[in-house]
């Protein structure tokens, strides 16, 4: 089948940001397929298969999102979890998870990835770990489904909860799988779905849960398994010092000499948050080539701590950002988190970022943690036609259009009036191209209900409220 052409026009600028940081005013863009062929200020194209006036509009690389659980999009701004860290949070919030379907996977990837996509956002990893007992093993293959419906570039990491309550770990064992069941599932997602090709639509990685939801053992097997198969792996680490207590206390170790004894150090492998690391860490992290997944809004909401992120990016370090689950979010919106970061880091003193550090995170960094940097991260010749835009025009804007690469950092938006994923024009006017949004909403907030009661009816307490319920 012949390839479908597209190009853009009279975009008021485009920001590229490839390796010089160019912005091309009054710029066009003409992509075959999904690629870029080619991008200027005077291009000989005047017409494609589709053709977008771009008058007013600022085009910028998708956003990359490196780290997030789709599925707690469900139990997003449950009040008995608002104010607690991370621990006791997770322990509040098993509660309710371990009731999923298959269904609410389904849904839960509708929400979380269309708001992904209508705030810039053209890529995501996703880190699926919770596999209640007695419900289907198969349950990452809902968001796999969810994300073709979409049309956004997906890189699901099948993860894993090994560790029950009864012996040691922290999730409840109704939530937690043997290991025989977990490696041997891990074998038939990446053999069905993982695509290696450069310019594909779904690649598999590998991400047992964290320090303290798996075994030693869950840990080497899971990383030779990644190794055999040639994907990458994922998995939490140094994100609070409650983690840092546990691994010193149940296996002798900090946690990343804990990942280097298990094998899970590597320019294959990336951490989600990464707080907690000492100076000597971060050179051997720099070293041999890991990424980090930045977290900033979920990191302030669970009073984890701020990443060092000026210690990683001088020591090496890849570091992408991500928004990391909603329900320690309340949020799948780049955007927010693209502007996030960089106010967070303005109030520290020497670990401050500039506008274009900040979006580079979010675009080239994330591209590179993902190992995928070949193909996307900015707009040139040769990657993926992968950007959203911006209207100038709006209210929001007015009095702030003197740096258009600055603007969604400084000043920030909530949303994309474009997306465009492998040259498909996949949000429109603010609005998923190929999805109900308010059906999906709707469908959502009942699972959502569902799920908040079965677990209030277990545990006596209101979901809904700080006090126990009157059951």
């Amino acid at each position: 089948m012949e390839e479908k052409s597209l190009l853009i026009k009279n975009a008021r600028s485009i920001v590229t940001m490839d390796g010089e940081n160019r912005v091309i005013k009054n710029g066009s863009l003409y992509a075959v397929g999904q690629q870029i062929i080619a991008i200027g200020d005077n291009l000989p194209y005047e017409t494609a298969d589709a053709v977008i006036d771009a008058r007013n509009k600022i085009v910028y690389p998708g956003l990359i999102n490196t780290h997030h659980h789709l599925y707690q999009t469900l139990t997003r701004n449950i009040p008995l979890a608002q104010d607690c860290s991370l621990f006791d949070w997770l322990l509040t919030l098993y509660e309710i998870w371990r009731h999923l379907e298959p269904e609410d996977i389904y849904l839960s990837a509708m929400v979380g990835l269309g708001e992904l996509l209508k705030s810039g956002c053209t890529t995501s990893s996703d880190h699926f770990y919770c596999f209640p007992s007695g419900i289907s093993t198969e349950l990452i293959d809902e968001e796999i489904r969810a994300a073709a419906e979409l049309g956004i570039r997906f890189y699901p990491t099948r993860g894993s909860m090994s560790l029950g309550r009864s012996n040691g770990g922290l999730p409840p064992d109704e939530v937690c799988q043997s290991e025989d069941d977990i490696l041997r599932d891990t074998r038939r997602v990446i053999e069905q779905f993982h695509d290696p090709s450069r310019f594909s639509m779904l690649r598999i990685g590998v991400a047992p849960c964290s320090p303290f939801s798996v075994t030693r053992h869950l840990l080497k097997e899971s990383a030779d398994l990644a190794r055999s198969y040639g994907v990458r792996m994922h998995t939490h680490l140094a994100e609070t010092m409650d983690e840092e207590q546990y691994c010193l206390e149940k296996v002798g170790m900090r946690p990343l000499a804990y990942m280097e004894e298990t094998g899970w150090t590597g320019d294959d492998v990336w951490f989600a948050h990464g707080i907690w690391f000492n100076d000597a860490e971060i050179k051997r992290l720099g070293a041999c080539g890991c990424g980090v997944a930045h977290c900033p809004s979920s990191n302030m909401k669970l009073s984890s701590g701020t990443i060092p992120v000026r210690k990683l990016l001088q020591a090496g370090v890849k570091v992408g950002l991500g928004v990391d689950g909603s329900a320690s979010n309340d949020a799948s919106n780049m955007l927010w988190d693209v502007r996030m970061a960089y106010l967070l880091h303005k109030q520290l003193n020497g670990d401050s970022l500039t506008a274009n550090e900040t979006l580079s995170l979010a675009t080239r960094g994330s591209a590179r943690v993902l190992g995928w940097e070949d193909a996307i991260g900015s707009l040139e010749a040769g990657k993926a036609a992968d950007l959203f835009m911006l209207d100038a025009a709006q209210l929001g804007f007015a009095g702030a259009l003197f740096d258009d690469a600055a603007l969604p950092v400084t000043v920030g938006a909530y949303q994309a009036d474009m997306t465009i994923v492998g040259g498909r024009v996949v949000v429109e006017n603010g609005r998923l191209a190929g999805a109900d949004e308010e059906r999906i909403a709707f469908r959502a907030q009942l699972a959502a209900d569902r799920m908040a009661a079965t677990a209030a009816k277990r545990t006596k307490l209101d979901y809904r409220a700080y006090r126990p319920a009157n059951l």
